[in-house]
């Protein structure tokens, strides 16, 4: 079954927290409402960053292309594992993303932001 959606109209977490529901106008107009797992949800946020850029690179024509999303502010934080360190990246819209990252990988992020890019780098707008 394919459902065509002209508008999504609400987002809510089950009272016992095990699952999201979607609320969303079909594409003849009636209200409906799709249910998902938390694990669903889990895999589903994965999908969706890459099924956005191939959107745009096919709408485009332009493999280079990404939706990038503007950054508002973030935080650095110790995890329980005392091996891990976890960054959450917030935009101004609400929309926030937490990563857990080994030790390593965070002094190697550091320097890769501090480092002058190799390559001269393409700018493009949002």
């Amino acid at each position: 079954m394919q459902i065509e959606t002209q508008e999504l109209t609400t987002c809510e977490v089950a009272p016992d927290g095990c699952a999201i529901s979607l609320g969303f106008v079909d594409g003849k107009g009636e209200p409906a409402t799709i249910r998902l797992s938390i694990n669903q949800v889990g895999a589903l946020v994965m999908t969706l960053p890459g099924l956005i850029s191939k959107a745009l690179q096919t709408r485009f024509g332009d493999q280079s292309l990404r939706y990038a999303y503007p950054l508002d502010s973030w935080v650095l934080e110790q995890s329980t594992d005392p091996s891990q360190g976890m960054m959450t990246l917030k935009t101004s819209d609400g929309f926030s993303v937490c990563f857990s990252i080994p030790r390593a990988q965070q002094s190697e992020l550091g320097e890769a932001l501090v480092a002058q890019p190799a390559t001269p780098v393409r700018v493009r707008a949002n």
